[in-house]
């Protein structure tokens, strides 16, 4: 592995501003939908990004690809800073790093075959010299990904979820990227397609070298393919580590309680374990908790808490966390 890293990240911050009134419609805040978060990525690694909805992981994944504007912070993908990148410049990350959608049924467009589908990327990328050679690439990303070639002028709604998040794989392939923003992307599929397709991206990962961010809910398969581990709550990283470390010591308490509600298929073990119910909802990303976030759910809570922003630093080698109790 490279010890270079890919992908920077550091300091990002995504807001959206909120309006108010239906005729003069006057902002009256910001969606703190990102707030400071950094992490490296490197060469051929897989970094998993978990956390419950609302945290601001797809934000994350949009925003390192431009699909958002960067509030604040910096994103570099191949040392290409994203925030003070020209329009080629942009045109050039385009076909570097790309992104697989959560939902196969809304990424697709359903008046284009699966052949304009998976050939856009070539076409606007160039690389293709011929209507043949552009047709024979797509045959062969549809083989790639698992699909058979005479299926090349369906359209999507012809084809099962599963079938469609593959042509979505195959479209993020054919401008033949070094990084891919993974999005959620079994989290639509039915359970049996889900290790399909996941094993499909650990296929091609190892076959063309692929650098992934892996976003999920699914705890147990984040362990399956990741390498490292970051984990959000209400915009912010609250811990990364190394998978194993991670998921064997979790230090940050909404670590502790995330984990602890991971199904084991042992019965014994499952009712011998503690199970960490978190008390309270998740505040508003508008008007977010002074003091470290999560101390309105914490069960470590103590009175600087709520007073002082903690710094995400390393409590141990590869293992970094953002809490005051933690030395």
């Amino acid at each position: 592995m490279d010890p270079e890293p890919l992908v920077i990240v550091e300091k990002l911050k995504k807001y959206f501003p909120v309006k108010k009134g239906l005729v003069f419609q006057k902002q009256s805040g910001f969606v703190k939908a990102v707030d400071e978060v950094s992490f490296e990525i490197c060469r051929g690694e897989t970094l998993g990004l978990v956390g419950e909805s609302g945290c601001g992981k797809t934000t994350v994944g949009r925003t390192m690809l431009g699909l958002y504007p960067i509030t604040e912070g910096k994103v570099v993908i191949e040392k290409l800073d994203i925030a003070k990148a020209d329009r080629n410049k942009l045109h050039r990350l385009r076909q570097k790093a790309q992104m697989i959608f959560q939902d196969p049924y809304a990424s697709l467009n359903p008046r284009w075959t699966v052949s304009a589908i998976i050939s856009e990327p070539i076409w606007v990328h160039h690389l293709a010299h011929s209507e043949k050679e552009k047709i024979e690439r797509v045959q062969e990303l549809m083989k790639l990904v698992g699909l058979s070639p005479r299926l090349i002028n369906r359209f999507p709604h012809e084809f099962s979820g599963g079938q469609r998040q593959r042509i979505g794989i195959a479209r993020a392939l054919a401008s033949q990227p070094e990084f891919i923003v993974c999005d959620e992307p079994i989290s639509a599929l039915d359970v049996s397609i889900q290790a399909q397709v996941v094993n499909l991206l650990e296929e091609l990962q190892d076959q063309f070298q692929l650098t992934y961010l892996f976003i999920a809910h699914d705890l147990s398969m984040v362990r399956h393919i990741c390498d490292r581990v970051a984990v959000m709550y209400l915009g912010t990283l609250v811990e990364s580590a190394d998978r194993d470390e991670l998921y064997e010591n979790p230090l940050h308490p909404y670590t502790k309680a995330l984990l602890s509600a991971v199904p084991i298929p042992d019965p014994k073990k499952d009712r011998m374990r503690h199970r960490i119910i978190l008390q309270g909802d998740v505040p508003s990303p508008i008007s977010p908790p002074s003091g470290c976030r999560f101390h309105t759910r914490c069960p470590m809570e103590k009175p600087h808490c709520g007073e002082l922003v903690p710094v995400f630093k390393e409590a141990a080698p590869r293992h970094w966390v953002a809490c005051h109790e933690i030395t």
